[in-house]
């Protein structure tokens, strides 16, 4: 069973927006950065599956980004696993995302920014793009924040202003809705982050760049916003009941070396799957496959999540001697965890370049993006679970697998049409699909049993 711990309640707030490309990313991160520069200890969320934005508010807050997914985790676990993060910091800044009722396809309000924000009791602030509209924003701002009455909106950020003119005529006209601006900005290309096929170019592929852009960021939001007021709004919140996830500890002896892929290929992870393996016995050893030569000493097992090897592809390949110590660990029956990115690496070939030969299955990069939450059970039994255990997951690549199954799949996945998925081969287990272990503790425990047996 997962642990909780009881903690005391944070200052937070949720940073949300009616519709994508609005800049809540934009305000949260520089929120995030200005709050930092103040001498608050600020606790990074994100709503939703996205591992990018965390890798920027890490580098905001100096902690490390966290998801809030009230699909892939369950509503249940939204709270405890915000209190697990945000314990022993002074405030909290949650970034929502795509529109703010915007949630699981067909699942009405579930996994939606407002969603969470009702279930942390959160107040909500509303950045809207103001660019082409003057008196028009009342009539968005009031239809927010009357919509669903258990949603706080506690004020708006007015963004991409043009003037002061322009900002006079948005003020004049919000006055009726009884929602305070707590910041205007200008528009600022600096600001701005580069994007790609599956959205902002992660941190570690620009560290320079981005710490450039987080500080612009900053500055922006500094000069912009009332801090004060945000602050104020933040305390304001209700108190949270419940208590804090922790993952279970197992008693253990000896502790398994776990490598973990990481580098810019591979950035996509969520923060509690390493402390998941950490609690179930495992020692984790992050490497970097396009540099590193060999495995960490004494690896056991080996997790590669998501990321973007279709953008390194050459580097990866040129990388021969990692590729046979891969393919050696995994055919030597070893724990193998491979997700979306890692699915890639253990192919044959990607984009005709070799890769680890693992599977006997090719990828290539497609025009078409594979995008949703998934239903998702266990086709038959594997290192990370037994047949017929049900996971909720999140599909996201503009890539192609062929076959895109093995004879041992390692998911059903029930819709949006019902189809078999991954690959389950000795103690590999290799899939498309993104997974959270925190809704499933038993994941690592198992994969931990796993490397011990091994």
């Amino acid at each position: 069973m997962t642990s909780y711990a009881s903690v005391a309640s944070v200052p937070r707030l949720v940073i949300a927006a009616p519709s994508s490309r609005s800049g809540k990313t934009t305000v949260a991160t520089g929120l995030m950065a200005a709050l930092t520069e103040r001498g608050l200890a600020v606790s990074p969320h994100k709503v939703g599956p996205d591992y990018i934005d965390p890798g920027y508010h890490a580098l905001a807050s100096g902690r490390v980004g966290r998801n809030l997914d009230a699909y892939l985790c369950g509503p249940e676990l939204v709270a405890p696993l915000f209190a697990h993060g945000a314990r022993g910091c002074d405030i909290a800044v949650v970034e929502g995302v795509m529109g703010m009722f915007d949630g699981a396809s067909g699942q009405g309000e579930l996994a939606s920014t407002a969603h969470v924000a009702k279930l942390l009791r959160a107040p909500v602030v509303l950045v809207v793009d103001a660019s082409s509209q003057s008196r028009s924003v009342a009539a968005l701002v009031h239809g927010f924040a009357s919509w669903d009455p258990e949603v706080r909106i506690g004020g708006v950020i007015l963004n991409k202003v043009a003037s002061d003119r322009h900002e006079e005529l948005l003020r004049d006209a919000l006055e009726s809705t009884g929602v305070p601006v707590l910041g205007v900005l200008r528009r600022a290309p600096q600001v701005d982050t580069p994007s790609r096929h599956l959205g902002l170019v992660p941190v570690a592929e620009r560290q320079a760049a981005a710490l450039e852009a987080v500080a612009a960021m900053a500055a922006q939001v500094r000069a912009g916003c009332d801090l004060e007021a945000l602050v104020a709004l933040a305390r304001g919140a209700g108190a949270l009941s419940g208590t804090a996830w922790e993952p279970p500890v197992a008693a253990t002896g000896r502790r398994e070396v776990v490598a973990v892929a990481g580098g810019p290929a591979f950035t996509f992870s969520y923060a509690e799957h390493a402390e998941l393996l950490t609690a179930a016995g495992a020692e984790v050893v992050v490497f970097d496959p396009l540099r590193d030569e060999q495995l960490p000493d004494g690896t056991r097992g080996l997790v590669i999540g998501g990321g973007f090897p279709e953008m390194y592809a050459a580097e990866l390949s040129a990388n021969e001697p990692l590729r046979k110590a891969v393919a050696e660990l995994a055919f030597g029956g070893a724990p193998v965890a491979a997700e979306c990115a890692g699915l890639l690496y253990l192919c044959r070939e990607l984009d005709g370049r070799p890769m680890c030969g693992v599977l006997d299955a090719t990828a290539r990069m497609d025009e078409r993006l594979t995008l949703g939450y998934r239903d998702a059970v266990a086709v038959g039994d594997s290192v990370l679970a037994p047949a017929g255990t049900r996971m909720r997951a999140h599909e996201f690549h503009r890539t192609v697998v062929e076959p895109g199954a093995g004879a041992a799949p390692a998911w059903g996945i029930r819709s949006p049409r019902p189809r078999v998925e991954g690959f389950v081969q000795g103690g590999v287990h290799a899939s498309y699909l993104h997974t959270h272990w925190a809704a499933e503790p038993g994941v690592a425990r198992r994969f931990v049993e796993r490397c011990r047996a091994s």
